[in-house]
């Protein structure tokens, strides 16, 4: 790809670094939500000529996002959003399970959508443990065999890889781990569909289909044939009485077109952002004093990487470089709506002041991540100046 266009004031054009949150809407998104905006507004579930269009309309979506994740169509249900998906993964699955037991196990660094929904299991008088990690964000597999082992546990929770941070999650041990203890998995793959192979051994799965360039508004559920799991909400007859109400067929059509179509150039897009992940990691280390780079080097996702900036306030370093055009997130404190720091680098014990998390997608190049690289030393070594931090 070529570098950065020009803006009409002869700046650089903004540089979106954060696929971990949303990519942008694919193209071949946007052509099939804008085809079934036409055909897909009837009611699939109804008999007449109108609803049999849309109802093949979502039969195709199901039939092809089925078979990339490999699975049975009537496995797989549309939910309004992976937050959604993911709080009906654990609370169905923790139903479904209610006279074995009422615990759930859970990694330490699962997304806060599984959290919130351990949260209201606890309120409601269940238990929940938390597994800890070690400092690269890696599942503990001794801990979590003991805890998985344990009397009463009705589900295992463990995201296939860190959204912080991008360490990829031992599920292979873990399921194994789980199913010589009878106990189903919940896996979030959020960060991993349409990006790297799915790992086997899971009983229930979540995703979210802005996460692989479909449209907002979409999450995928797949609840495995045998899997004891029961909907936590009112009885509804649409998708398969999993999730209530009707989905957005045009999105559900657009997510499963850009899935189909970033799942074709996953392993060419994994080379290509693992190169340019690989030359932030080396680059910052080098280059910014006192930064440490976290997650696993090896085992992680191809597009994403976090680190953390000492002496230098979280907030004021995502402003900076907004300001100079960089759109990138941060797990750190100083966020608006937490206002406290990340549970996952909590969990791994490492560096929390100015955090940043950069996450590529298709339309990322080398160029922004060279401009990136140039201005970041600047920017870092400006607001610990402001701040009265010298000498570094």
């Amino acid at each position: 790809m070529g570098g950065p266009a020009d803006t009409p004031d002869g700046g650089a054009t903004p540089a979106y670094f954060d696929a971990a949150t949303a990519v942008p809407l694919h193209p071949v998104a946007r052509q099939a939500m804008i085809a079934a905006l036409g055909d897909g507004w009837a009611d699939p579930g109804r008999l007449y000529t109108q609803a049999r269009r849309a109802r093949q309309l979502l039969d195709a979506a199901r039939a092809v996002t089925a078979e990339i994740l490999r699975v049975r169509p009537d496995e797989l249900s549309f939910t309004p959003s992976g937050t959604a998906a993911a709080h009906a993964a654990v609370l169905g699955g923790l139903a479904g399970r209610r006279r074995v037991g009422a615990t759930l196990v859970h990694s330490a660094i699962e997304h806060s959508a599984v959290l919130h929904a351990a949260q209201r299991h606890a309120a409601s008088g269940g238990a929940v443990t938390s597994v800890p990690v070690d400092r690269s964000g890696r599942l503990d597999l001794a801990a979590w065999s003991a805890a998985v082992g344990a009397p009463g546990v009705a589900l295992a929770a463990l995201i296939s890889a860190s959204h912080e941070v991008g360490t990829t999650q031992p599920v292979a041990g873990a399921a194994r781990v789980c199913a010589a203890a009878g106990v189903p998995l919940y896996v979030d793959a959020a960060q991993s569909v349409g990006r790297t192979p799915l790992p086997e051994g899971w009983s229930v799965l979540s995703a979210s289909a802005r996460k692989w360039g479909g449209p907002p508004g979409v999450g995928l559920l797949v609840v495995r044939k045998g899997t004891r799991w029961e909907s936590p909400y009112p009885a509804d007859e649409r998708e398969a009485g999993r999730t209530p109400g009707m989905p957005d067929l045009p999105a559900v059509v657009a997510a499963a077109a850009a899935l189909r179509a970033v799942s074709a150039e996953a392993d060419a897009e994994a080379a290509r952002l693992s190169a340019l992940v690989d030359r932030i990691r080396a680059t910052v280390s080098t280059t910014v004093p006192d930064v440490e780079v976290v997650g696993d080097p090896v085992d992680r996702l191809p597009h994403l990487v976090t680190f953390s900036c000492l002496y230098v306030d979280g907030e004021a370093l995502l402003h900076a470089l907004d300001r100079r055009g960089f759109a990138v997130s941060s797990g750190s404190s100083c966020t608006s709506s937490t206002l406290r720091p990340s549970h996952v680098l909590e969990a791994m014990g490492v560096l929390s002041h100015g955090n940043v998390r950069v996450s590529l997608h298709r339309d990322s190049t080398g160029a922004e991540v060279d401009r990136f690289l140039a201005e970041l030393p600047g920017i870092v070594a400006d607001l610990r100046a402001e701040a009265g931090v010298v000498g570094l």
